[in-house]
């Protein structure tokens, strides 16, 4: 079979390139580096740097494909409300080339990783039944593809399947980007001997997914007669709040956690965490590594690869009262 994945030097994007190549399966990759590290991609993946919206240059690499995952997504909802412009584009447009290409090429299944922000700020566990109630320009973006995506399929006859991967953590996370990824944060500060800055009072609420055990259930979808359903992909058993996940994080580091408390970021959601139900019936999904697990590889990875200054690699669109002193001032 031959796989092609966006976002393939990402996080979740490299390590679903590992497993089909290890799997026997041609792999060609496209990511623009914006989130990830280029030696995360595999050396056995076909991979090319590019930007999807560059449609003439993307059409090629689908010639033969059978099957997309399309994971690459500037995935900044906090940052989205101060730099739209940019995360639209990297949502929407890159999406509908992504889509457009696909079914110019006659790829037979297409897999879109959307995002828990599709759900805004509505009852928790959010269930794939729910009306999407974005709060922001990256979950207002992301839906808007899941209806392009959905529209087109549906006339062109592909196969398609909509999944929510929610709040992966593990190794290769992008742990030098100031504006998203918490937990990858708080590992790089602590270990530069900084304590952890916390937006509002810690009190948000969340479930962390550890990669791996995101791999097994995204892969099966690859096959799983699951064609046009939305799926959540993620656990739900610990819903733990911000200041929490700081104290795991300290214990495992072995730092004393004093957080550096800032105003809340606009449009954040309080409570936010999805029901699994549905991926446990239909493919077999179950969590392995506990919260404190997943963190504790997470913070070897960091370790081994070393602390880094964070990189303020994105522009802010919009600068004013409202937009975080943390990025205007870069002091994460």
């Amino acid at each position: 079979m031959k796989v092609l994945i966006t976002g393939a030097a990402g996080f979740l994007g490299s390590h679903l390139a590992d497993w089909f190549v290890k799997n026997g399966d041609t792999v060609v990759g496209i990511d623009n580096l914006i989130g990830g590290y280029r030696d995360n991609v595999n050396q056995k993946v076909d991979f090319h740097e590019l930007n999807l919206i560059e449609y003439e240059k993307i059409l090629l690499l689908f010639e033969g494909v059978d099957l997309v995952y399309h994971c690459a997504a500037t995935a900044y909802e906090g940052l989205s409300v101060f730099s739209p412009r940019l995360v639209t584009q990297n949502i929407v447009d890159a999406s509908i080339a992504t889509i457009t290409a696909s079914i110019a090429q006659k790829v037979v299944r297409f897999v879109f990783c959307s995002s828990m922000a599709r759900y805004g700020a509505q009852r928790v566990p959010f269930t794939e039944e729910m009306v999407p109630l974005p709060q922001d320009p990256y979950g207002i973006g992301k839906v808007a593809a899941e209806n392009l995506l959905v529209n087109l399929a549906r006339v062109h006859g592909m196969e398609y399947v909509i999944a929510v991967p929610h709040n992966i953590i593990g190794p290769r996370q992008k742990y030098d980007d100031p504006y998203r990824n918490v937990a990858a944060i708080m590992i790089n500060r602590m270990l530069q001997g900084e304590q952890p800055i916390i937006y509002g009072d810690g009190t948000q609420k969340r479930c962390f997914s550890f990669v791996q055990d995101d791999l097994h259930p995204l892969v099966k979808l690859a096959i799983a007669p699951v064609v046009g359903e939305v799926i959540n992909i993620g656990p739900d058993e610990e819903f733990v709040s911000i200041n929490e996940l700081a104290e795991v994080i300290g214990r495992i580091l072995d730092f004393k956690v004093k957080p550096i408390y800032v105003k809340d970021r606009p449009q954040e959601v309080k409570l936010a965490n999805c029901s699994a139900d549905k991926a446990r019936r239909l493919l077999g999904y179950q969590t392995t590594y506990t919260l404190e697990q997943g963190l504790r590889e997470m913070a070897a990875y960091v370790k081994k690869r070393g602390p880094k200054p964070f990189d303020y690699h994105l522009p802010l669109e919009i600068v004013n009262e409202k937009t975080p002193d943390t990025w205007k001032d870069r002091l994460i």
